[in-house]
């Protein structure tokens, strides 16, 4: 069946190939560049961008030699208040952001997919990592690649009218693919970081929104020991730039306290949880239960699968580890997985360490 198919084009190799197979597949193919900044020279750029001026002409480029028509669609509005603005307030309320994850969810397949719907557009393609098998989103082929994790926030809707024609192949095909089709991005860098932040110094760009207030760095009994130029400088796990000069033992961040601009500080044992519990649950490749089922999750991009029993409880997803994990921050997505299918997403929102059991 020929779809109308707008294709997003990154001006990065994965969305060009994307580009091309759709096209080659017999489809009615449009490729738009998304522009989201209005100072697109202030985006990073070569091996960091996937936003900027450089980027847009590589995608145009990439559109002539498929033959698609290309259009660039100002997104920089929309990009700054759900994306931009919401690292901010994330920070700021002491939690830790994905961007990439809230700009597929609220971008690409939120503002772009219902123009494209509007302008009669079937379907929307991509090029991310990951595959759709009789309606439900799987994992890559290249478990190095796959970016399911990042994907799992969107709707079985939103889904239903999205292609992924990279899920089969490896990074090291795509690139050898674009290099036969005459693809001049064939050799481009992967983007890296984010995109915003230019210089990639996220400490200074949230200082520079919320400003450097010196609050103090406590351990688990209340202690003083030591002082932060800002708490939205730090995540929870984190270990480095603590400066905790003369400190004996490792510690790590175990907790961020906006109100009091307060961070907490402790052994890497004080930091394992196995109870998570995540807000504004999807599911979309599962029916919502309230009756706990075995499954594993995933706790932050491209990190360790955990086993897992999880259920729907009030509203929130209800996760409890067979292990404890470490570094679990409220804010990051935890997706479940029944081996590589997607079956939901959720945001975490508390983490806590169920008692022990009595032998």
């Amino acid at each position: 069946m020929t779809l109308r198919v707008l294709a997003a084009m990154s001006g990065g190799v994965d969305s060009a190939v994307a580009a091309a197979r759709a096209a080659e597949a017999g489809h009615d193919v449009t490729g738009v560049h998304l522009a989201l900044s209005k100072n697109p020279q202030s985006y990073r750029t070569g091996a960091r961008g996937c936003c900027t001026v450089e980027d847009s002409r590589d995608a145009r480029r990439a559109a002539d030699v498929i033959g698609i028509p290309f259009y660039v669609w100002d997104m920089a509005e929309e990009f700054d208040r759900e994306v931009v603005q919401d690292f901010v307030a994330e920070y700021a309320a002491g939690r830790t952001p994905n961007p990439c994850l809230r700009c597929n969810e609220k971008i690409k397949f939120a503002a772009v997919l219902d123009r494209a719907i509007a302008l009669g557009f079937d379907a929307v393609a991509t090029g991310h990592h990951v595959r759709m098998l009789d309606g439900r989103l799987r994992r890559s082929v290249d478990l190095a690649k796959d970016q399911s994790y990042v994907l799992a926030v969107l709707t079985s809707e939103q889904l239903a009218h999205s292609l992924f024609p990279l899920g089969d192949c490896t990074k090291d095909e795509v690139r050898a693919e674009a290099d036969r089709r005459g693809l001049a991005v064939a050799a481009k860098p992967d983007s890296h970081d984010i995109c915003f932040i230019a210089d990639g110094d996220t400490a200074g760009f949230l200082n520079g929104r919320l400003g450097s207030e010196e609050g103090p760095i406590v351990d688990t009994d209340g202690a003083v020991v030591g002082t932060h130029s800002g708490a939205h400088a730090y995540t929870v796990g984190q270990r480095k730039g603590l400066n905790l000069g003369g400190a004996v033992d490792r510690r790590y961040v175990l907790s961020i306290e906006p109100v009091n601009n307060t961070v907490t500080v402790g052994p890497r044992d004080a930091l394992e949880v196995d109870e998570i519990i995540g807000e504004r649950p999807v599911w979309n490749g599962r029916a919502p239960s309230s009756v706990p089922f075995e499954a594993t999750v995933q706790l932050r991009a491209h990190g360790e699968v955990h086993a897992c029993r999880a259920r729907e409880r009030d509203g929130a997803l209800v996760i409890e580890l067979d292990a404890p994990a470490t570094g679990v921050a409220a804010g990051q997505a935890a997706v479940l997985y029944d081996d590589d299918i997607v079956l939901a997403s959720a945001t975490i929102a508390a983490t806590s360490r169920r008692a022990a059991t009595a032998v």
